[in-house]
């Protein structure tokens, strides 16, 4: 039990600083989405935040560790992540930062949903009425009610992040399962990898440019803008989005490797009040009424989700440790 209670504090940890480096990552790229292709930002980003994550890799077993068993599955892992990042990312340059930021949040109830299929987790009907109260909360940012021509942006756009929060989940629970065998760093190489794969292959394809001429929707100038060599003043926020890349990586595989689901999950949500700090201090947005309900709504559905589970918890004989990790 002690060693579970220490798993556990260690994975609670781990997300806390994920999710900080995370909202620092969101406000950095947000900043340099008028300038540069999202493929060129995720191009640098990936490999400077793969030459961290070797370091991790070589206290963590070295390159042996990268031998797998399931490759198809790190693969299918690294396609996800990739899908999240930049359906997010592309409604992140025209969205405010809590607005993007809220409507992703709804990862975490994706997660628990989820958990029960593909991980065989008992969720009760209270927990799962937190779960729909939480919907309610990303359907009211929807502004279902709002004709399109009064909204800021399409409700394409408005959708993206709800699409990261869906591959984002599958991809957490992924790492619960792939983690009984890959350690952290291997879990974040696959990871880097396939993002420098992705970014390559866009580079080649429309890092010239000629695509960005088709169109004048922001979201597909951020994506298909040619290749530009960074600004002096541009070039230490790479360096240290690259470097922030991989401590995300690292920390949130960790943290879902030591820890099931519903217990790290809730703690990602301390992204909203840092995205909310974040948007109005670089870029002087504030939450409209329907964003400040959605986020009322997600946060106490997953602060009730995360108690009833403690609560939970402490009425059954918890599982031995060696069937947990």
């Amino acid at each position: 039990m002690t060693t579970t209670s220490n798993r556990a504090g260690t994975a609670i940890a781990f997300v806390l600083f994920g999710v900080l480096c995370i909202s620092l990552n969101d406000m950095l790229i947000k900043q340099l989405s008028d300038g540069y292709p999202l493929h060129q930002i995720i191009f640098f980003r990936s490999v400077i935040g793969l030459l961290v994550t070797l370091v991790f890799l070589h206290f963590e077993g070295g390159l042996p560790a990268l031998r797998t068993d399931t490759p198809v599955l790190h693969i299918l892992r690294g396609v996800l992540v990739v899908i999240a990042n930049m359906s997010y990312f592309l409604a992140l340059a025209v969205l405010p930062l809590a607005d993007a930021t809220a409507l992703f949040f709804v990862a975490p109830l994706f997660i628990t949903l989820l958990s029960i299929p593909l991980l065989g987790e008992k969720v009760g009907p209270l927990r799962l009425g937190a779960v729909f109260v939480g919907f309610v909360g990303v359907i009211i940012m929807q502004r279902p009610w709002a004709s399109s021509d009064s909204l800021d942006v399409s409700r394409i756009v408005l959708l993206l992040p709800v699409l990261a929060a869906l591959t984002y989940a599958l991809n957490q629970l992924m790492t619960r399962k792939l983690g009984v065998k890959a350690p952290a760093s291997t879990l974040a190489i696959y990871i880097q990898v396939t993002f420098l794969v992705v970014s390559v292959t866009f580079f080649l394809v429309a890092g010239d440019g000629r695509f960005a001429a088709n169109t004048t929707n922001a979201s597909l100038q951020f994506l298909l803008r040619p290749w530009v060599w960074p600004a002096p003043d541009d070039k230490l926020v790479f360096l240290g989005m690259g470097v922030n890349g991989a401590l995300i990586g690292y920390s949130l595989s960790q943290a879902y490797r030591l820890a099931d689901a519903a217990t790290v999950a809730p703690f990602e949500y301390i992204g909203l009040p840092l995205a909310v700090f974040w948007g109005l201090w670089v870029f002087g947005d504030l939450p409209t009424w329907e964003v400040w309900t959605g986020i009322i709504l997600i946060l106490a559905s997953g602060l009730f989700v995360f108690f009833r589970e403690r609560v939970k918890s402490k009425r059954v004989t918890p599982r031995p440790v060696a069937r947990r990790h």
